[in-house]
């Protein structure tokens, strides 16, 4: 998959991952601003369909839309993607990065490590 979210269309998918199912009107309200114009985010949630990120139900005039690519999925291709093209395709590499800019500690990195001899011991 090498279909990238705007930021726009990604804090919509958030509400709409977290929801599961909901209207336009949902997502506003999820969205907590009150001026937000409905248009504006009919409009993003149509473009997420045509990417095909989302789906929906019609009941009428109101459409339910839900998520057709999980969250995980997404944040799995985003991760290979942002490897590949910084970091070389090395997940090392992007490890470093993230230690050299402080956003790994030790402890982290001990948990890390004890997370993978547990996947390993599966």
């Amino acid at each position: 998959m090498n279909r990238k979210l705007t930021e726009a269309e990604e804090e919509i998918m958030q509400h709409i991952w977290g929801m599961g199912e909901c209207t336009v009107r949902e997502i506003i309200n999820k969205i907590g601003d009150p001026e937000i114009p409905h248009s504006t985010v009919s409009s993003v949630v149509r473009i997420l369909e045509k990417k095909g990120f989302v789906d929906h139900k019609a009941y009428g005039r109101t459409h339910l839309y839900f998520p057709v690519i999980d969250r995980d999925y997404y944040l799995l291709h985003y991760l290979e993607n942002l490897e590949e093209d910084f970091f070389e395709g090395s997940s090392k590499e992007l490890v470093s990065f993230l230690i050299r800019e402080k956003k790994l500690s030790l402890k982290d990195l001990s948990q890390i490590m004890d997370m993978i001899q547990k996947s390993e011991d599966l």
